[in-house]
């Protein structure tokens, strides 16, 4: 099909798909928060959950061995629109858009503070600003403290939509 035509058809749906697993001990990939369309259990280790495009979910990565933690690794991710880029995160088809990214237990142990925060004020993480999350990113790099997400933040950020 050439070009041309391939830009007059509809965008087609194409779920972000996340894989998650446990094995006791060993593994511990989950989601933190996020409205998969559909989840799928692949056998007694593996689920695998599906997002709509635009959706945001908070994915946590936990690996262990014989001598405990090995690494703890937190992503908020957005599934990618139709036509858009997405970024190649391993676990996640066919890629997302990588809006924080938190690597060590001090660093991952900060940002859930920080979802706890927003979740005991009554916001659900799921619909807060995808420009906080980049924020909160960038402020761990610099090693700076975390912005709080307020009401008022939260306000401004659905007034914003509302003019979209």
């Amino acid at each position: 099909m050439q070009a041309s035509a391939r830009a007059a058809l509809p965008p087609r749906f194409t779920p972000m798909r996340v894989s998650l697993a446990f094995v006791e001990h060993r593994v511990n990939v989950y989601l933190r928060f996020g409205r998969p369309v559909r989840e799928t259990v692949l056998d007694r280790w593996r689920r695998a959950a599906l997002f709509a495009p635009g959706a945001v979910c908070c994915r946590i990565k936990w690996l262990g061995n014989d001598y405990g933690t090995a690494l703890w690794q937190l992503m908020v991710l957005q599934a990618p629109m139709s036509f858009d880029d997405a970024q190649r995160v391993a676990g996640v088809s066919p890629g997302a858009r990588i809006l924080l990214r938190a690597d060590g237990e001090p660093a991952v142990k900060a940002v859930l503070a920080a979802i706890d925060a927003i979740e005991t004020d009554g916001i659900d993480p799921c619909v807060v600003a995808t420009i906080y999350w980049r924020m909160v990113g960038n402020r761990l790099a610099a090693r700076r403290p975390l912005p709080a997400y307020t009401a008022e933040r939260h306000a401004a950020h659905l007034a914003r939509e509302a003019l979209r």
